[in-house]
C-alpha cells in the first residue's frame, strides 16, 4: 500500500493535468458507474486525503479512488501511447484536450456527491500532509489503546493518515522502539516527538523522486528492506518479520540492538524486493 507522500505526488500530477479543464473523455470501467458520463464538466481539483484521492468535478461530484497495493494513475500527453498495463486493467479514463489520466488496477473507484465525501474518508485521523493536521489529536488517537503494538497503531489510518509500511519501520527505528512495543510503553518524551517526526519525514519526501529518511544519498533508509545487512548506526544485522495490522501481515524491519522492546523470536528471510527509496541514488 502506498505511503502518504506517494499519494500526495499522484494527486499533484492529476491536479496539474486535469484541474480547470473540461473533460472531453470519461470512462469509468466499474459496473456500478459504467454508465456515468462526466464529459462537458470541468475538473475543479484533485485532493489527497491520507491514502485516498478525491477528484472533484463540476456539478457537485467527486471521483474517489484508492491505490492500495497495485493501483496507479498515469498521465499522458494527448496522442501519446498508454503504457501502464494491458487494457483490461484500466478502471478509469479522464481526458481533456491536452492530457489523459488513466487509472490502472484501482481496487476502489466510486462516484459520489462531494457533499458525501465524509462517507469515504470521514473515518480517517488527522492527515500528515493535509490542512487538518492536528498533532495532539494524532497522539491521543495512538495512545487510546495503550496495549496495541506501536507498528499496528501507526498503520491504522483512523489514528493518523498517511503512514505506510516503510514509514512504520523507519519511525520505530528513529524512536528507538521495536514495532511490537505496546504504544503505552513508549517513553513519554519519545511519544511526544512521534507526530512531529512523522510529519517531518513525509513532508521532506513529498517532493522527492526517491524516498529518504537518513539524509544520505547512498543509504536512503535506516532499516526497511535492509535485512540482513548491518545497521547504519551499530552494524548489528537488521532483522525482518511479519507483523499484522488487522488486515494482513506485512514485512517489518528493525535493529535488535538500537530498538528496545519485544520482537518475534522467528524472523523471515531477507526481503529481496526493492521498495521506492530503499537503494540507489536520489
Amino acid at each position: 500500500m502506498p505511503e502518504g507522500d506517494t499519494v500526495w505526488q499522484a494527486a499533484r500530477r492529476l491536479h496539474n493535468a486535469l484541474a480547470g479543464k473540461v473533460l472531453i473523455r470519461s470512462d469509468l470501467r466499474v459496473p456500478k458507474f459504467a454508465t456515468a458520463d462526466l464529459t462537458g464538466r470541468t475538473v475543479l481539483d484533485v485532493t489527497p486525503r491520507g491514502k485516498h484521492l478525491l477528484t472533484r468535478i463540476e456539478g457537485g461530484l467527486t471521483l474517489h479512488s484508492h491505490l492500495r497495493m497495485d493501483g496507479s494513475w498515469r498521465v499522458y500527453e494527448h496522442g501519446r501511447r498508454w503504457s501502464g498495463g494491458p487494457g483490461h486493467q484500466i478502471r478509469a479514463i479522464l481526458g481533456n484536450a491536452e492530457r489523459t489520466a488513466v487509472g490502472y488496477r484501482l481496487p476502489v473507484l466510486e462516484l459520489l456527491r462531494t457533499a458525501d465525501e465524509e462517507r469515504a474518508v470521514g473515518h480517517l485521523g488527522p492527515d500528515l500532509l493535509g490542512p487538518d493536521w492536528n498533532p495532539d489529536q494524532a497522539l491521543a488517537n495512538l495512545l487510546r489503546d495503550p496495549d496495541r503494538a506501536l507498528g499496528e497503531a501507526l498503520l491504522d489510518q483512523r489514528n493518523l493518515a498517511g503512514i505506510g509500511n516503510i514509514y512504520k519501520s523507519e519511525l520505530c527505528f528513529l524512536l528507538g522502539a521495536t514495532p511490537w512495543l505496546p504504544v503505552g510503553a513508549l517513553p513519554a518524551s519519545r511519544a511526544a516527538q512521534l507526530p512531529a517526526l512523522a510529519k517531518k519525514l513525509l513532508e521532506a519526501n513529498r517532493d522527492r523522486p526517491s524516498r529518504s529518511t537518513t539524509g544520505h544519498r547512498e543509504q536512503l533508509l535506516f532499516v526497511y528492506g535492509r535485512a540482513p545487512r548491518p545497521c547504519l548506526r551499530c552494524r548489528t544485522p537488521i532483522r525482518v518479520a511479519n507483523q499484522g495490522d488487522g488486515s494482513r501481515e506485512r514485512p517489518t524491519y528493525w535493529c535488535p540492538a538500537c530498538q528496545l522492546g519485544p520482537a518475534p523470536s522467528r524472523t523471515s528471510g531477507p526481503n529481496r524486493a526493492t521498495p521506492r527509496g530503499a537503494t540507489g541514488r536520489r
